[in-house]
């Protein structure tokens, strides 16, 4: 084989795809955890009593813009080994995704510890005790709409409102990805009650990365049927 050969093979096979995808998951994970540090920090000295749920809240405003960098990223890696990027493609969909994020991030957070604060003072409502189930289902469902809405702002330009729509469109249209969605969301947790509240953030790459991968078919139907 000429060298002519050896140059065009070089960083195509599937050991070099396995490396470049491994690199390009640390960094992301990285980068992630860097740009998201501010928060995760300040949620270390938060006990678990309720009344710091808002304060929760806050501290996890940061990691909405991260973790659509992170998509953005693992979206546009390259598989060759001698033409990698992560860094840039990250900083690239943190510049240019933060507010959009953050546009539906923040207002699902607050959605969230209402539910929750609901929830954990729920002797003291009154009510029948389906609404607890009721409040849950509706956390869940909110819940798979952001994993949704999280996907689509990170790889398209709508605006928040059109980008609301078409996350609930998708919730049944795309029921595989819900379900999909919804798998990565209980293994997640399974994985913060079994062992530990940090191993879901330090696996958030790889759990992006699945969760993109299971959002192909929205994907595609966005980019056939909702963009020009």
């Amino acid at each position: 084989m000429s060298t002519a050969q050896h140059t065009v093979g070089f960083g195509t096979g599937p050991l070099s795809r396995a490396a470049a995808l491994l690199h390009t998951l640390l960094t992301v994970e990285a980068l992630l955890l860097a740009t998201a540090a501010p928060g995760l920090a300040g949620l270390l000295f938060l006990g678990p009593d309720p009344a710091n749920l808002p304060l929760a809240a806050g501290c996890l405003l940061p990691l909405g813009p991260a973790a659509s960098a992170a998509l953005y990223a693992l979206h546009h890696r390259s598989r060759d080994l001698t033409d990698l990027h992560p860094a840039r493609a990250y900083l690239c969909g943190w510049r240019l995704n933060t507010l959009s994020a953050l546009r539906l991030w923040a207002p699902l957070l607050a959605w969230l510890t209402v539910i929750a604060f609901t929830l954990t003072h729920f002797a003291a409502t009154g009510l029948p005790g389906w609404w607890a189930v009721l409040l849950g289902a509706i956390g869940v469902a909110s819940l798979l709409w952001g994993a949704h809405a999280l996907v689509l702002t990170s790889l398209f330009t709508f605006r928040a409102r059109d980008t609301a729509r078409l996350a609930a469109y998708f919730l049944l249209r795309q029921g595989r990805a819900t379900l999909a969605a919804a798998s990565l969301l209980v293994l997640a947790a399974g994985l913060t009650a079994l062992l530990t509240e940090a191993l879901p953030a330090l696996l958030a790459a790889p759990l992006l990365l699945s969760l993109l991968r299971s959002s192909r078919p929205v994907i595609a139907e966005t980019q056939e049927d909702f963009t020009a």
